[in-house]
């Protein structure tokens, strides 16, 4: 079935979009603080002599933050098509927040890795709605970049993390590094309740037209599509929609494709730092490469998601997953010199956090308005299990002593297995996905379903 939009409104905008992806740009900074920051504090943990921690219990710490995303994602990418993603957003940020400041004083390290677990179940329900919403309150010749550009903040977060750890972690120590994640209650929260709206998305699915098309005429977007009996919709059950026919394939190459990207962002940035300690790199060396892959991912990503606008996400992502396989393997060889280090750490960067961002956007553009977070929560919440494993696996990999070449290379497994999935997606005709940026689907404005 298809139908023609309206044209845009030419009434100029009361408000800018670009608070709304500023904001939620804000709340995806703090869940790459919390990422990145475990990778920062890894070796002290490891030194910390009253919990006597291995490699192997540390990683399995790490992937108890990761288990609880995977439920989280799924679960509150969910629920944000069922009561809204304003208020979802506001309890997740919350939640977390307060709960990384009990994982800050956790007196033991089973309390600690508990409350890690709680931690990212807020975390889960963060990453599908800030997506979400920053699609919705895009131009569809912007999803991509503006998606980009949104969760950017994941890298800066990363970044952020990296510096703040160069600086306090040896007067602050890991807790110190934890509590800081608690500021996103007092400072992010309060901008939220003040400046953020609604889906008109939901609204809409929701019966309240007329609100979601005031806000649609407030910040200058893309039309609601006209009210249409039957056909694909929220009616069918969310969960049903996506499991059926070609959008099933996609759902489970897209889940696929997560887990690989997953696998190369946690392990990765959990991992890093002590990798390259064990490649006789010192701590402070090795903190500068984490933040080389987060300034990689940032410049790099927004890079690709501008082509990804103009050519379609599909090729760009594959690309991306692509580099950071070959640049794990030339790592592995130890014959590099310092400088091309640097280089490679920032194209894995890229190729690994870069990768992760484009099938997150290629995800929010190929699905619906009305299933577009239960599908983003879906995909996340399985891309999880290769968190999992990568933040578990990677303590057993340090602990197995194999060498640099397969401490590095191995990696490039999951970036080759992205390229296929990514490469495997099925076309939907003219998808917002494969051609809502190219000017052929821009100046068509038709959807096929």
């Amino acid at each position: 079935m298809a139908f023609q939009s309206p044209a845009p409104s030419s009434v100029r905008p009361r408000k800018s979009a670009g608070i709304v992806i500023f904001l939620c740009f804000l709340a995806i900074v703090f869940d790459g603080y919390d990422l990145v920051v475990y990778g920062a504090i890894v070796p002290k943990l490891l030194a910390y002599k009253p919990w006597g921690l291995s490699p192997v219990e540390t990683g399995a710490i790490g992937s108890y933050a990761l288990a609880g995303m995977f439920i989280g994602a799924i679960l509150i990418g969910y629920l944000t098509d069922i009561v809204g993603r304003r208020k979802v957003m506001m309890a997740s940020i919350a939640a977390f927040s307060l709960l990384m400041l009990l994982t800050a004083w956790a007196p033991t390290p089973e309390l600690f890795g508990l409350f890690r677990f709680l931690v990212s179940l807020g975390l889960g329900g963060v990453i599908p709605t800030a997506i979400a919403l920053t699609v919705e309150f895009s131009q569809s010749h912007r999803r991509n970049f503006n998606n980009a550009l949104m969760f950017s903040g994941y890298a800066v977060g990363g970044i952020l993390a990296a510096l703040l750890s160069l600086a306090f972690l040896s007067s602050l120590g890991f807790q110190g590094m934890l509590a800081l994640g608690g500021i996103p209650l007092v400072v992010v929260v309060p901008l939220l309740f003040k400046f953020l709206p609604e889906s008109p998305a939901y609204l809409a699915a929701k019966g309240d037209r007329a609100q979601a098309e005031r806000i649609v005429a407030d910040y200058g977007l893309d039309q609601l599509p006209p009210v249409r009996i039957g056909g694909d919709t929220p009616e069918k059950g969310r969960f049903r929609t996506l499991l059926t026919g070609k959008l099933l394939a996609a759902t489970v190459l897209f889940s696929l494709a997560g887990i690989c990207g997953q696998t190369l962002v946690y392990g990765l940035n959990t991992w890093l730092p002590q990798l390259m300690v064990i490649a006789k790199y010192s701590l402070a060396s090795s903190l500068t490469f984490l933040l080389t892959v987060n300034i990689g991912a940032v410049v790099g990503v927004l890079v690709s998601s501008r082509m990804a606008d103009k050519f379609g996400p599909r090729n760009v992502t594959a690309i991306s997953f692509a580099c950071s396989g070959v640049a794990l393997v030339l790592m592995g060889t130890g014959i590099m010199p310092l400088v091309a280090m640097y280089f490679l750490v920032a194209v894995v960067g890229f190729g690994s956090v870069g990768a992760q961002i484009l099938v997150n956007g290629f995800v929010a553009t190929y699905f619906s308005g009305a299933t577009r977070a239960t599908a983003l929560g879906i995909t996340l919440g399985i891309g999880r299990i290769g968190a999992v494993l990568a933040i578990s696996g990677g303590g057993v990999l340090v602990a197995a002593s194999l060498g640099n070449f397969i401490n590095f290379s191995i990696w490039a497994v999951a970036a080759a297995i992205g390229v296929v999935a990514v490469l495997a997606v099925p076309r939907r005709g003219a998808t917002q996905a494969e051609n809502a940026s190219a000017p052929a689907a821009t100046s068509a404005n038709t959807i096929h379903h």
